[in-house]
């Protein structure tokens, strides 16, 4: 199996969580940040998995700016999933999540969503993570590939 995980990271928690998903898959796994990343790549893949922090209820824009540059052509019959970091406080909640952004962008451009968004959740604005986060990111990454 080939899967690539592109993610965006501020404070390095999203980081943090896009590298522990891609060393609990078992194959041909490529880490790296929306900044490097080309669609074009996207074709020689089976899984892509995309992950940004929640900024204002959306993606970072280096994400957005990666989502965007996706074509349907790219990403037709690709098994997608999408995770984000966040903060639990009230706030965070009226404007929404990431995760649930970069998966409708995926799928509206033709990705087979496997599984729902996933959210791994910071102590604070700029972090730490939560206790558990990293095992709890190796277990999604498992159940993708399941």
């Amino acid at each position: 199996m080939k899967a690539l995980v592109v993610y965006d990271s501020v404070y390095g928690n999203t980081e943090k969580i896009a590298k522990a998903i891609g060393h609990a898959i078992d194959g041909e796994i490529k880490v790296i940040s929306a900044g490097e990343a080309d669609p074009a790549d996207i074709k020689s893949i089976d899984i892509l998995i995309v992950g940004s922090p929640t900024h204002g209820g959306r993606p970072t824009p280096a994400i957005q700016d990666f989502l965007d540059k996706v074509t349907g052509s790219d990403i037709k019959s690709i098994k997608v999933a999408a995770f984000d970091t966040r903060s639990s406080s009230r706030l965070v909640r009226i404007f929404g999540y990431a995760a649930e952004k970069i998966a409708s962008s995926l799928t509206s451009k033709g990705g087979t969503l496997i599984l729902s968004p996933e959210a791994f959740f910071v102590k604070a604005t700029k972090g730490p993570l939560k206790e558990g986060e990293l095992e709890r990111a190796a277990d999604w990454a498992k159940e993708i590939t399941e």
